[in-house]
């Protein structure tokens, strides 16, 4: 008679919508989570009709639902790290904030999906207020990008220098326990350049430029990576060098298909050498 082996694995809970396209959302999520053996749990919050070349449709869940997915997640299997990413509208921001407040939900990732690197609001304002009052002050971290910094910050963004205040500002204003913002809407060579804050220390963090125009999901990755080198074990700054590192092997990597913009490659260490 066999026995299966008693394994301590990691568990992490990402907390957003689904890419029908697979390469965003809690699809990149689990992905990621995978990539770095721990173990996914998902709460959907919204479901969208999308692919290479856009968003069709987008259905909300009702908040109950949400609530339901995390507190059966939390409350059987737990969790070492959550992350956040497209929580859609204000209902369901309130629903997540509250769950944060009640349970065990450490290490906290909040990706604060308002607007796309390309500078489309992607949330209404109302829904943006509750996040920032209600959601942020609970993340460990949070990755705005450059146009969602400058909304936090009230800010312009252009140079270095900007994205170092907005930073700290983001820090004050919200009070998340670290922030990174990313330099992947940026242009020329602050592209991908991040800058990380926690009121102690203030670094930029740069990897090798890719140069490829299949970057879907980076933003998804990128905070889901964060949160399962968290669950690893790893301190915070770690965490998001590891991650920042996965994320451009990701892209070197990323896949050509469909008519629009690809995803990164979350599985390349598994793609032939050919591809």
């Amino acid at each position: 008679m066999s026995t299966v082996p008693d394994l301590s694995i990691p568990i992490a809970l990402t907390i957003a919508g689904s890419d029908s396209g697979g390469g965003a959302g809690i699809q990149a999520d689990l992905r990621t989570f995978a990539f770095h053996q721990v173990h996914g749990t998902s709460a959907l919050t919204c479901i969208t009709a999308q692919n290479t070349q856009g968003v069709t449709r987008v259905d909300a869940l009702p908040p109950e639902a949400v609530v339901a997915q995390i507190a059966a997640v939390a409350g059987d299997i737990g969790v070492q790290a959550v992350k956040t990413g497209m929580l859609l509208n204000r209902e369901i921001i309130a629903a997540v904030a509250q769950q944060a407040e009640e349970l065990p939900l450490p290490n906290l990732v909040v990706d604060p999906v308002m607007v796309s690197r390309t500078g489309a609001q992607l949330i209404a304002d109302e829904a943006i207020a509750l996040l920032c009052t209600d959601l942020l002050p609970k993340a460990r971290l949070t990755t705005p990008n450059r146009y969602e910094a400058q909304i936090l910050a009230d800010l312009e963004i252009h140079t270095l220098d900007d994205m170092k205040q907005a930073a700290e500002r983001i820090l004050q204003t919200h009070q998340p326990g670290a922030v990174l913002v990313k330099g992947g809407g940026m242009t020329g060579e602050l592209r991908g350049v991040d800058v990380f804050a926690d009121g102690t220390q203030l670094a930029v963090l740069q990897t090798q430029t890719v140069h490829t125009t299949d970057t879907h999901g980076t933003g998804c990755t990128l905070s889901a990576a964060i949160a399962a080198n968290l669950a690893l074990g790893r301190d915070l700054f770690s965490a998001v060098q590891h991650a920042k590192d996965y994320v451009t092997h990701a892209l070197q990597h990323s896949l050509r298909i469909g008519h629009g913009q690809g995803p990164v490659g979350h599985f390349y260490s598994l793609l032939s050498s050919g591809r």
